[in-house]
């Protein structure tokens, strides 16, 4: 693909508002969205305020909404985008803006800190732990996560939703409370922490309707409501309306306590 100038709308404002700005930009070959903002920065808006760092894919910091999708802007090559086409780059829409493409994912780490952490099993230190080989796989899968918070932004239920915010933490913080809670050396349940009950009562668990979005904007391809989300419902139902689980819970807590 040899250079040619396309047309870019970008979102600039800060917190009081603002709008779309147009730019007429160079474009070569090989250049993903990212490198054609940092050219309007350096070209014709020394001002715009965007956020990023590896340019690799891997630190989730140039998270924006690329023609109305969440995306990672320095994963979205130029050359998906008809030349004809007018590239739209927004901030993402779930979180408040600070400035132009420039969002406060606050929210984000506030829901990090109210997810208890891993419980060490007693009697074991560090270098002491021993699992399956099937076991580290399964929850493997979710520590590839890097944080670009684009599966919080597309969640309808967060994004269309304010006042959702403060019961919901959203697809990213429940994969968390899902890979916990299937990891075996989990100790969780030894200190009167029922991470199944949280994910419901805390977590809000139960305003995911899995419609799967989450999974499809995700750039590690993770299958967040396929193996995280939809196995922890499974498991919260089986526990609080399984009337099996239910009496072997009440056995296995009376063997304890006598």
């Amino acid at each position: 693909m040899s250079g040619y100038q396309a047309r870019f709308k970008v979102w600039r404002g800060d917190v009081d508002g603002g709008g779309l700005e147009d730019y007429r930009v160079e474009v070569n070959e090989g250049e993903v969205v990212l490198d054609v903002i940092h050219r309007i920065q350096a070209t014709q808006a020394p001002d715009l305020a965007v956020r990023w760092n590896c340019k690799a894919g891997k630190c989730g910091s140039c998270s924006a909404e690329v023609n109305g999708r969440p995306r990672l802007m320095c994963m979205t090559r130029m050359s998906v985008f008809d030349r004809a086409e007018t590239v739209t780059v927004t901030p993402l829409r779930a979180f408040p803006v600070a400035r132009d493409l420039v969002t406060d994912v606050g929210f984000n780490y506030r829901k990090a800190r109210e997810v208890p952490a891993f419980v060490p099993p007693a009697g074991l230190g560090p270098g002491e732990y021993r699992m399956m080989q099937e076991d580290v796989d399964r929850p493997q899968e979710f520590r590839k996560c890097i944080e670009c918070f684009l599966c919080q932004d597309t969640c309808h239920v967060v994004r269309d939703h304010e006042e959702n915010k403060t019961a919901f933490a959203g697809p990213r913080f429940l994969m968390r409370v899902a890979e916990l809670d299937m990891h075996p050396l989990d100790a969780a349940a030894d200190t009167g922490l029922d991470r199944e009950r949280a994910a419901q009562e805390v977590h809000g668990l139960g305003y995911c309707n899995i419609t799967k979005c989450c999974t499809e904007v995700c750039p590690e391809g993770i299958k967040i409501t396929d193996n995280a989300l939809i196995p922890l419902k499974e498991r919260a139902v089986d526990r609080k309306y399984d009337p099996l689980v239910w009496l072997g819970s009440k056995i296995r807590r009376r063997g304890a306590g006598g």
